[in-house]
């Protein structure tokens, strides 16, 4: 029996959310669905939609979430989503010491991270790990998932994917939560989390 994916399976494909990359990890290899005749790995598409269901339900519950980035691919889909969900964002240069030492002035007690490329924000992940705060990752082919607690296979590269899943966390959130109570009453579309388009 198949369950109902979050997002028409034709609109998660039209966000490239499920392209990989022609590198693979052995802790990726489970995420693959198939490798086209070009190389590139195709993600799984209901294992991506399962487990954003699954880093919904487990940050619905948390308070105080901080999302992290230096992909500046991702900083307005963060920024919305932070908005959204009231949760800290940092977009940018994430400073040593933010989870970790309470005297530094934009220090934050936080009880889950989440970031986009586990390799690019490894800052980030090393401090969340000394401070043992939970983290989730949008974890593409090629990277080690070493101290991600939960994995979100997906492709961490295109604006328009990272948008799509912060689109559809902030509103499977939003749900979980209580304060929306369907689909219909999240107001927001995933272009809102795509921000400004870029110059070509």
């Amino acid at each position: 029996m198949s369950t109902k994916l979050l997002l028409p399976k034709e609109e998660y494909l039209a966000s490239g959310v499920h392209i990989g990359m022609k590198q693979k990890t052995d802790q990726m290899k489970d995420f693959i669905y198939k490798i086209r005749e070009d190389g590139l790995a195709v993600l799984n598409l209901s294992k991506i939609d399962e487990r954003i269901k699954v880093a919904a339900g487990f940050l619905s519950r948390l308070q105080s979430i901080i999302v992290v980035t230096r992909k500046s691919v991702a900083f307005d889909p963060i920024k919305k989503f932070g908005e959204v969900i009231n949760a800290r964002v940092v977009a940018g240069r994430f400073m040593p010491g933010t989870l970790t030492n309470p005297t530094y002035k934009n220090f934050f007690e936080s009880q889950a991270m989440v970031i986009i490329d586990p390799l690019i924000d490894t800052q980030a992940l090393q401090e969340a790990v000394k401070a043992r705060v939970p983290v989730v990752a949008i974890c593409d082919t090629f990277n080690e998932v070493k101290d991600i607690d939960i994995i979100i296979p997906a492709n961490n590269k295109g604006k328009k994917s990272i948008a799509t899943i912060f689109w559809l966390l902030a509103r499977e959130i939003l749900k979980e939560r209580g304060t929306i109570k369907s689909d219909k009453e999240f107001k927001y579309e995933i272009k809102d989390f795509e921000g400004t388009p870029e110059e070509s």
